[in-house]
């Protein structure tokens, strides 16, 4: 089950923000070659390219924690036992999951607001409401990632089933 959601969030959100990637590649490649030999840039790439950024960035959040690839602060763990590092993880993962909930929460209201007032982007007039609920379903599904690590250490996620005698949790 933990090999199929894994498979899951390499082809949605991976792949969107990949997508998003090589889109702002592209839209850069064209925006400054036209301002160089054009005299004319893309008519709101910056809004284009703020959007893309949203979804990279939004997009590579539950794949980050699905690594484990974030920041870690390690400072403290040559002074705290074995023994203690499980619990230690879940609940770190358990208020990953409390902000991130929290954070999509906040994002959701967000959304409702700017689809309430029709707010749009200046030059494109895009719709903000859409890219709020995005924000906020990725959010989700982040936290969504960190409840999983609760049950389930990311050591054992990593090899496809329970963490194995020795290793760290």
């Amino acid at each position: 089950m933990l090999k199929t959601l894994e498979r899951l969030l390499n082809w949605s959100s991976g792949l969107m923000a990949a997508m998003a990637l090589f889109a702002i590649m592209w839209l850069t490649l064209i925006d400054v070659s036209g301002r160089k030999f054009l005299n004319n840039s893309v008519p709101g790439g910056l809004e284009m390219t703020e959007i893309l950024m949203v979804i990279v960035i939004f997009g590579a959040l539950p794949l980050v924690s699905w690594r484990s690839e974030h920041v870690v602060f390690d400072t403290l763990d040559a002074f705290i036992p074995d023994w203690l590092k499980g619990l230690q993880a879940r609940v770190v993962h358990l208020t990953c999951a409390g902000a991130f909930a929290m954070m999509a929460w906040l994002m959701t209201t967000r959304a409702e607001r700017f689809a309430e007032y029709g707010d749009i982007t200046v030059h494109l007039q895009l719709p903000l409401s859409p890219v709020a609920w995005l924000m906020s379903g990725l959010l989700l599904l982040t936290a969504l990632v960190h409840l999983v690590f609760v049950a389930v250490p990311p050591v054992a996620a990593a090899h496809g089933g329970p963490a194995r005698e020795g290793e760290p949790s």
